[in-house]
């Protein structure tokens, strides 16, 4: 996988330099790449190598982890809900307990070669909490959620900062440096 991103990258900055030459123009911009199979989860580490940025693709890495088909589910997702077998559609919510460990785990391993990578994902306001304990710079959601999302994201952040000050007032003199973001 990394060397196709690193094949798709070289032909990206060709193209650009060919055509920003030809127009006399000049664009600041970055390469990344979606996080949408297992596998990218998995190999998040070599893929950085290469990669500014990681976006994930949400359903696409639910289907292939749940083993659901997208185009399917519809018929039988109510009667699953229904049923007390899912708690909820999985392509509506993201499933932090399986899909949500690849995402955390392809955070941690793409940060481990590239500490500056930006990450992000494309969700529900409901998985805010979630992303944000993953370590995800930003989630982005159709407009007319934008409004809840901002303000998931503040509770998000204040419920952090609230369980940090809450570790720090026991063990203060040791992390100390904490207490300052």
């Amino acid at each position: 996988m990394c060397r196709e991103l690193q094949h798709q990258k070289q032909v990206i900055l060709e193209t650009s330099a060919a055509v920003l030459k030809e127009k006399k123009a000049s664009v600041a911009f970055t390469v990344g790449t979606m996080i949408e199979v297992p596998r990218a989860a998995l190999t998040a580490d070599e893929i950085a190598a290469e990669a500014a940025f990681f976006s994930f693709g949400t359903n696409d890495l639910t289907q292939m982890t749940m083993g659901l088909s997208r185009d399917d589910a519809g018929k039988f997702i109510p009667s699953y809900l229904k049923e007390g077998l899912f708690e909820y559609d999985p392509f509506q919510h993201l499933d932090a307990t399986g899909v949500g460990q690849l995402v955390t785990m392809a955070v941690q391993k793409g940060r481990s070669v590239k500490k500056d990578l930006k990450v992000g994902i494309c969700g529900d306001p409901a998985s805010i909490t979630f992303c944000h304990a993953a370590g995800l710079d930003y989630v982005s959601c159709s407009p007319y959620r934008v409004p809840i999302a901002r303000l998931a994201a503040a509770h998000a952040a204040i419920n952090a900062r609230v369980k940090k000050s809450h570790f720090l007032s026991f063990f203060p003199e040791s992390f100390s440096d904490m207490s300052d973001d």
